[in-house]
């Protein structure tokens, strides 16, 4: 299909690429994290009736979703666990007033404060059969960076265990060959 608008000049269509995501699709290790959860709330609550008893549901395609699965993992097969958060806190630094034509107005601005934590911190902190455990989280094409390298050799070099977790399938496999499930 082709229109002429002057002479030279032409519209043609554009043919827009619609890339479609893949529906997610949940692995055999995130189905028997779900059920090992069951299994905990059902003797937990021994009285209660299994029936009325509710499924806990996991993915592990998004960096918290698989954060949450392996902290809900490790929980639940007797380790400690923390999540470390090395952002760091926003201090409001905004004055609102009146000017002299009478509107509110704003001024400053909103600045962040470095956290305490250690740069390159894992994102994962575990205490697993005696062991130092940290577990760096990365989905898709994320990489660690420099500071996080460096974290990991000091750890490594401190015969603590550190483990980058891109699924739940590659941490269950890891978990097994350190701990023997």
């Amino acid at each position: 299909m082709k229109s002429t608008l002057s002479p030279g000049i032409s519209l043609q269509p554009t043919e827009a690429k619609v890339i479609k995501k893949q529906p997610y699709r949940k692995s055999d290790a995130v189905k028997y994290l779900e059920s090992l959860m069951f299994e905990a709330k059902r003797l937990k609550y021994p009285n209660f009736p299994v029936k009325y008893l509710s499924i806990d549901k996991f993915r592990d395609d998004t960096a918290n979703s698989l954060t949450k699965c392996i902290k809900s993992f490790i929980q639940v097969t007797g380790g400690q666990c923390e999540r470390i958060s090395t952002t760091g806190r926003p201090i409001d630094r905004t004055k609102t007033f009146t000017d002299v034509t009478g509107r509110m107005r704003t001024i400053g601005r909103i600045e962040w404060i470095p956290g305490t934590a250690t740069n390159g911190s894992a994102d994962i902190s575990a205490t697993i059969a005696g062991r130092s455990v940290k577990i760096e989280v990365k989905i898709g094409a994320d990489t660690q960076s420099k500071a996080q390298l460096e974290y990991q050799k000091a750890i490594e070099s401190a015969g603590g265990l550190y483990f980058i977790a891109q699924d739940f399938t590659s941490f269950l496999s890891w978990y097994n060959l350190n701990f023997s499930l």
